[in-house]
């Protein structure tokens, strides 16, 4: 019979850091939507609110691509969710009178009340989720950085 070479060059998958990245992220966006949900409100929703909050503090203008590009998110899904918000009236869509093709986005108030209460329980679950390595945070978060980069 036939000896078959191996599939992997590990003998565990907990030894290859891409499987060990998606485990934590599953149970990071698991958690997370479990919670956001009490509130309507999924994981990419609010990282997209957040996301336009956040352009909005630096530019009066934010069109759907450039939170597209800020939020590393495909540009048809970016635009499927704002619809969703913007029919919950957490978000305005207006075109933009530069480029007829585009659109700008304004947060409302309705969305940014929601947003803060959003963040109080993304926070509360981050700090439960990342408690044990919270001693290494800033060295956690510098490897963090290093990969998106």
């Amino acid at each position: 019979m036939e000896e078959q070479r191996p599939v992997f060059s590990y003998t565990e998958p907990e030894e290859n850091s891409g499987y060990l990245l998606w485990q934590v992220t599953m149970q990071w966006q698991l958690n997370m939507n479990r919670a956001l949900g009490k509130l309507g409100l999924t994981l990419t929703q609010f990282s997209l609110m957040a996301g336009l909050y956040w352009l909005n503090q630096k530019q009066q203008a934010v069109t759907q691509q450039q939170l597209a590009d800020y939020a590393n998110t495909d540009k048809m899904m970016t635009s499927k969710v704002l619809m969703v918000l913007e029919k919950k009236q957490f978000i305005e869509r207006v075109k933009d009178p530069a480029d007829s093709r585009a659109k700008q986005l304004k947060i409302t108030v309705k969305g940014t009340d929601l947003l803060r209460e959003a963040y109080q329980v993304v926070k509360q679950v981050d700090d439960v989720f990342f408690k044990d390595v919270l001693k290494d945070k800033a060295t956690f978060d510098d490897l963090l950085l290093r990969l998106i980069k």
